[in-house]
């Protein structure tokens, strides 16, 4: 128990600037309580105790803002910043060394069954206020960039950006390291595209005046 507690306060101070100490991470991180209420919750509903699992997640919910269902499945070291307005459903699945931010879903889409949430890799960033919504994987040391939205599966080592979402790449390299908590510095492809739309406009329009 005390080497999980000592990796969930290593955890939060590598990826969370604003810790400053384990008492503080471990009684005061409305992420690190979720996340401890969450274990005893899916222990419950794993065991057949459905109605006491739904009882220990909506007291969670109400006390730190964020809803995970008892059904979903976590890994070790899940970082949660801030963590108000999560939402993880049923049959989401999340990787080890984990990072997610405020205001995200994992969701389904309203007309799958059975598995109708999303699985998240290991080593992965979930923006502020992304949403990540049907039964697909996010795949390892992948980035979802604030308030996109996910609707298809993402490869490994990528950055997702937009809405719909689309695999773009950072720098010209794979994203290897979930520290790496740049959510802003990606380019939008849309936002791409239309420029390069405007500058071959330009150049049309250019070359008609010099035929006139």
């Amino acid at each position: 128990m005390f080497n999980n507690l000592k990796e969930i306060v290593q955890a939060y101070k590598a990826r969370d600037p604003a810790a400053r100490s384990a008492l503080e991470i471990l009684l005061l991180y409305p992420g690190v309580r979720a996340v401890r209420s969450h274990r005893k919750a899916h222990w419950c509903y794993e065991h057949g105790l459905k109605f006491m699992a739904r009882l220990i997640s909506q007291r969670s919910r109400h006390r730190t803002g964020i809803e995970i269902h008892p059904g979903a499945k976590i890994g070790k070291r899940l970082v949660i910043d801030h963590g108000m307005g999560i939402v993880i459903g049923e049959t989401a699945e999340i990787g080890d060394d984990c990072l997610i931010y405020h205001g995200v879903t994992l969701g389904g889409t309203g007309k799958d069954v059975g598995k109708r949430h999303p699985t998240i890799g290991n080593n992965v960033l979930i923006g502020t206020g992304a949403k990540v919504l049907g039964p697909f994987k996010v795949g390892d040391n992948s980035r979802i960039a604030a308030n996109s939205v996910v609707l298809s599966e993402i490869p490994p080592n990528s950055t997702a950006v937009g809405v719909p979402a689309r695999v773009v790449k950072v720098d010209g390299r794979k994203v290897n390291y979930v520290g790496e908590v740049d959510q802003i510095s990606v380019a939008d492809p849309v936002s791409s595209e239309l420029a390069a739309i405007r500058r071959a406009l330009g150049e049309i329009s250019e070359k008609l005046d010099n035929l006139n």
